[in-house]
């Protein structure tokens, strides 16, 4: 009875052993690369319990989130020879976990050295391509954009793929930095020269021409002002000639006259005296005679 009971305890954990060597599982982020004397028989995409035959088969499973690597910076040529230090990280993906196994091994150390060595070589490619103004212009998303589409062509033969070479620092060496910034501070100061010259004659010609458009507005206020006295000393000769052509009138504007001019000369202060010949018109004004 101890020896059954033995027994049935030694088939219940092979059982269980044969069982748990039967079967796996995968996560979301995960492939299953099911293999049979290291040849592939399957890869599994999806996540849950899977079976396999024990001891012949076996899994290898491999990341299929996005993966970071942290590349050392790097010394790259300008195409006008100038050095520039790049540091950048990339994030890569398996997109095909066969190719990845038969060129790599399926080992992610593998694969980093393999995505460093071909960004690393984009980087030099696209960086010497391009002169040192170029580089700074473009540094940011479009140098990075096109990096990464130089490295994927060479990448994908290892089933990966680069989603983002991406450029931390794109510098100059310590010694060449005051040189190239004595560079810049020139070169924006000889734009800003040229922006002020230029706002400079547009404000002496605008200048001109409202010195142009003031002159003849004075030009031609002269010209009316000229115009509306000589046509007032006409009327007023006028007027004066109708006076004088009426006797009673010129009397009576002699008169008036007469007494303007007696007024003005005794105005002021003090004593005032006033000699006047009896022919006279203030004379008569005087004495009451008006004739």
């Amino acid at each position: 009875m101890k020896k059954t009971k033995k027994l049935f305890l030694i088939l219940l954990i092979l059982a269980g052993f044969l069982g748990f060597s039967s079967t796996y599982s995968l996560k979301e982020n995960e492939y299953g690369i099911r293999l049979q004397f290291n040849k592939i028989v399957a890869i599994d995409n999806n996540a849950g319990l899977y079976f396999k035959l024990p001891f012949i088969q076996n899994i290898r499973k491999v990341p299929k989130s996005i993966q970071l690597y942290d590349i050392c910076p790097s010394d790259v040529m300008t195409a006008d020879k100038k050095s520039m230090i790049a540091d950048m990280y990339i994030l890569w993906r398996i997109v095909d976990p066969t190719v990845y196994y038969q060129t790599l091994n399926a080992n992610v150390n593998n694969a980093k050295d393999r995505t460093g060595i071909t960004v690393y070589n984009s980087v030099k490619s696209v960086i010497s391509s391009m002169t040192q103004d170029e580089i700074i212009e473009a540094r940011g998303e479009k140098l990075t954009q096109t990096i990464t589409a130089d490295a994927n062509p060479d990448i994908k033969k290892y089933g990966i793929e680069i989603v983002q070479a991406q450029l931390k620092s794109l510098d100059l060496p310590d010694d060449n930095k005051q040189a190239v910034y004595d560079r810049m501070i020139s070169e924006r100061n000889n734009i800003a020269a040229s922006y002020t010259a230029e706002g400079e004659s547009k404000a002496k010609k605008i200048q001109n021409e409202t010195d142009k458009q003031v002159a003849i507005l004075k030009a031609q206020a002269e010209k009316n002002s000229a115009k509306l006295k000589a046509e007032g000393e006409a009327k007023y000769m006028e007027t004066l000639q109708q006076a004088y052509n009426d006797k009673d009138k010129a009397e009576f504007y002699n008169y008036i006259r007469s007494l303007d001019a007696l007024k003005v000369s005794l105005s002021g202060q003090g004593e005032k005296k006033l000699m006047l010949g009896k022919d006279s018109e203030l004379a008569k004004i005087l004495y009451g005679n008006f004739e």
